[in-house]
């Protein structure tokens, strides 16, 4: 048996596995990651984050000036480079157990590099804010998916977060149907798969979208993806940097800035709903 804890940000949710000092797990399988994120035989969630310390996970923390590395996982037991709802989650945990001080910057190495963290509240209340840091914005691709038998597709923009999406700007957020298999994209431009978001807009700086994530299926939020959204309709906006952005998704509200010197900010919720253990 081994302990695990349960969070989720914007409902967007993932198993937490503590592993400080990496003597819990060694190499966390694939096997054991999509046994846990089982919804009905496992804990269930989106992912799974193993909260360890950046000396003990070896070549991925190289460099990172952070105490504690997010391992995280997709739901298939694929590794990921990022995860912004997981993240603020990660951090939540620290702060609860009093591995870091909410009243300071909280730096977390990933494999994105390292994030920052600024808590508006304590340690178990109010929102954080992340410092996703620099927007990369590539070649426009397309995506497509098939609805009631027919393929529909769309132009996307490629907008790398650490790690990469494509979004695509539809009428309404319906016609893109239940998103089961993953929208056809281009393997040449993402070798590795992509995160895809459809995205309709609801008032001037205010968008509101869904999401399937490479790994997980469509999910009730993406952090990330939320961000690439933001960069991506405040461009087609010609929007002024600083200028925040709502961005609703089914699980929730996540509120994003573009700022000044190009770092992207993300604001939203981390809750912890559970604790316990597992021999899964």
């Amino acid at each position: 048996m081994y302990p695990f804890l349960k969070g989720h940000g914007t409902e967007n949710d993932f198993v937490l596995l503590p592993d400080p000092d990496g003597t819990v797990h060694g190499e966390l399988s694939a096997d054991r990651v999509r046994a846990l994120c089982d919804r009905r035989a496992g804990i269930g969630g989106d992912g799974v984050l193993r909260v360890i310390r950046t000396a003990a996970i070896g070549e991925a923390g190289a460099g990172q000036d952070a105490e504690w590395f997010m391992d995280y996982r997709n739901a298939d037991g694929s590794v990921s480079e990022m995860c912004g709802n997981g993240v603020r989650v990660f951090g939540r945990h620290l702060a609860i157990e009093g591995l870091v001080d909410p009243a300071t910057t909280v730096p977390v190495a990933t494999r994105a590099g390292v994030k920052v963290l600024t808590f508006a509240g304590g340690a178990a209340d109010g929102e954080i804010t992340v410092d996703m840091g620099i927007p990369k914005v590539l070649e426009e691709t397309s995506v497509a998916v098939r609805v009631d038998g027919r393929v529909r597709s769309w132009h996307a923009l490629n907008v790398d977060m650490g790690n990469p999406h494509a979004v695509a700007f539809v009428d309404d957020l319906d016609d893109i149907g239940p998103l089961l298999e993953a929208p056809a994209h281009d393997r040449a431009v993402y070798p590795a798969g992509v995160n895809v978001e459809f995205v309709v807009r609801r008032a001037p700086g205010h968008v509101a979208m869904r999401v399937h994530e490479r790994g997980s299926g469509e999910t009730r939020s993406c952090g990330t993806g939320a961000c690439a959204v933001m960069v991506a309709a405040a461009l087609a906006d010609g929007a002024a940097r600083d200028t925040a952005y709502r961005v609703d998704l089914p699980g929730g509200t996540l509120r994003i800035t573009w700022t000044a010197d190009d770092r992207i900010l993300m604001t939203g919720p981390a809750v912890m709903v559970a604790e316990g253990a597992t021999d899964l």
